[in-house]
């Protein structure tokens, strides 16, 4: 499904990834770990398209395209879809319209018709349920007033919605108390087939206690270092990220 090689980039001139190189196919739960500054969110940024990174070397290959070339919009349209680690709020647009206009996009570059209102509000109470969100909050202005949970149940909300083929989660755990981690991992289970995949990016094993990864990568100093089963987020989460500092020294 997205297939990444050798890849670099920087910010402002400061490398942050130096050679990153990963494959996640349909089907598939990958989770990536890694302590502060190693990378884990430019990998996410980079991939969503944001244009404030430099790619110096390396490609990105996404159901058959290059994507590095593709706009946001483009990544958007082929099944590409960003879960933000701090979800911004935009006052005055409700959830519901920013949704029903994102899924009519996409079906316009697919070339199809537009969703009816009949559909549309039957997908909305179906989704809804599966991250327990209020309907008042998905006819309220996205995020404005929500509560961190909230902003990331409707992350969640919004996934199920778009139905992506490729969803990459920046930190859903972070600031999360345990319900509200449950009802997001819950959501992101229910969510798993055979034609979709995603990619958790977490600090914490806690969240894999709820989602549980075919693949587990530790990325360390902008590449990934080492790849196990859920046992490696355990094992990290009993000895911390020094140790594999240490043995990558060594190697």
């Amino acid at each position: 499904m997205i297939e990444i090689k050798n890849l670099h980039a920087n910010i402002e001139g400061k490398e942050i990834l130096k050679g990153l190189t990963l494959t996640v196919n349909a089907g598939e739960v990958h989770a990536i770990m890694g302590p502060n500054g190693a990378g884990k969110s430019t990998l996410a940024s980079i991939l969503a398209g944001r244009e404030e990174y430099e790619i110096t070397e390396g490609e990105v290959t996404f159901e058959g395209a290059d994507l590095l070339d593709l706009s946001t919009e483009e990544r958007a349209h082929l099944g590409l879809f960003l879960a933000f680690q701090y979800p911004v709020e935009i006052p005055g647009v409700s959830n519901v319209n920013f949704l029903r206009t994102a899924i009519n996009e996409t079906r316009e570059a697919k070339g199809e018709d537009p969703i009816s209102a009949k559909e549309f509000m039957a997908m909305v109470r179906e989704k809804s349920k599966i991250v327990e969100l209020d309907s008042k909050l998905a006819s309220r202005s996205v995020n404005e007033g929500f509560s961190g949970g909230e902003k990331k149940r409707n992350e969640i909300f919004q996934m199920a919605m778009l139905n992506p083929k490729l969803a990459v989660l920046d930190e859903t755990d972070s600031g999360l108390d345990i319900d509200a981690l449950r009802i997001v991992a819950n959501g992101v289970n229910t969510l798993k087939s055979a034609d979709n995949a995603s990619i958790v990016i977490t600090h914490y094993q806690r969240l894999l206690d709820y989602i549980v990864p075919d693949f587990v990568h530790v990325l360390h100093d902008g590449k990934i270092v080492k790849t196990g089963n859920k046992d490696l987020a355990l094992e990290l989460e009993e000895k911390g990220y020094d140790w594999i500092k240490e043995e990558t020294q060594v190697g």
